[in-house]
């Protein structure tokens, strides 16, 4: 069983019988995971997911689930809604506002946050939204749910809220981003360290794995000439579609791959820059993605190769980046943060 307590929880009303399934109706889940705890009688197949973030759609393909691709939203109409609501709150009162506008007349939204992760402040924009039919605890978590819609909800919040999650420009015009993504509203200062230290002599096809909403990539095509390309590697649909934007002046130089970087990459690159992720999307501490990463590059670099890497001064990342490079050299170090340069070792 899995220990995300959410997914335990989700579907608490059903398996209690204070609400009852759908029978033959429409079932949509937003911000889907794998692991859902259904009521009896009720598979996989007869929900439809949503869902951005590509393992947890590899997992859900792997469930049975169906998923539409690359973060691609759902249409029509839906008998029931369930939301596992996204941590930052414009993208999770946006994900209330969206799953309201898919219910079918006589529909309901069913939602679930742990309580470390808002789940009183979810609550609360739920019924501000379109009121509260019933809740319960269980497992650190609540779930809150709507009565039957009828389109008795407030259409003007529903508006706002959507709008508020809307890509929108930052960092003074040069860049678009969104709420929910990786550092959606600023230059992270890792990124920005690494970009201070960026070698001007980076020359030929490189990549960028966790590439965000394309703030590296894009410096490293405006500041290194001699680049012919660089690939941007991204499980998060939501941020790589900012990145196409973000990149578009540039052309073939860039090109975008929705992939889980642990899987592997697609190709040889003399060069990799890189600011992993070190928790996953539930902010559990886990070093070992990053450490991912760095094996992921370690296959990805042609001999020689350049894999520039910051990250968190305390992650440990070391003895991973020696099992396959040689002239290992921490070239900054601030707030926190260490820039590492590392060449992949020949034969």
């Amino acid at each position: 069983m899995s220990d995300d307590a959410p997914l335990k929880t989700l579907t608490l009303p059903f398996t209690r019988g204070e609400l009852a399934w759908p029978a033959g109706g429409k079932v949509a889940c937003l911000r889907a995971r794998a692991g859902l705890l259904l009521p009896d009688g009720v598979s996989a197949q007869d929900i439809v997911a949503e869902q951005s973030y590509l393992p947890h759609v590899h997992a859900l393909r792997r469930g049975g689930w169906q998923v539409d691709g690359q973060g691609a939203e759902l249409g029509g109409t839906f008998d029931l809604v369930l939301v596992l609501p996204p941590r930052q709150k414009e993208e999770a009162r946006a994900t209330f506002a969206r799953a309201v506008a898919l219910c079918a007349p006589g529909g309901r939204v069913v939602a679930c946050q742990h309580n470390d992760e808002g789940a009183r402040s979810g609550e609360a924009d739920l019924k501000a939204l379109a009121g509260l039919g019933g809740s319960l605890t269980k497992n650190h978590c609540r779930v809150f749910w709507t009565a039957p819609l009828h389109g008795q909800h407030d259409a003007a919040l529903a508006a706002r809220w959507a709008a508020a999650d809307a890509p929108r420009a930052i960092a003074g015009g040069r860049f678009t981003s969104r709420p929910g993504v990786f550092a959606w509203d600023r230059i992270d200062p890792a990124s920005a360290l690494l970009v201070e230290h960026l070698p001007g002599k980076l020359a030929g096809v490189g990549a960028d794995l966790g590439a965000g909403w394309g703030y590296l990539s894009a410096e490293v095509l405006a500041r290194c000439e001699k680049v012919t390309r660089i690939d941007l590697y991204e499980a998060e649909g939501r941020a790589l579609a900012l990145a196409r934007t973000n990149l578009a002046a540039f052309g073939e130089r860039a090109r975008f791959h929705w992939a889980d970087v642990s899987a592997g990459l697609d190709g040889k690159y003399d060069f990799i820059v890189s600011n992993p992720p070190f928790h996953t999307t539930n902010r559990t501490g886990r070093p070992e993605l990053g450490q991912s990463f760095i094996k992921a590059a370690a296959d990805g670099l042609r001999q020689g190769g350049r894999l520039l890497l910051v990250a968190n001064r305390h992650l440990p990342y070391e003895e991973v980046l020696g099992a396959s490079f040689c002239q290992i050299d921490v070239l900054a170090e601030r707030d926190g943060f260490k820039l590492i340069s590392a060449i992949k070792a020949g034969r």
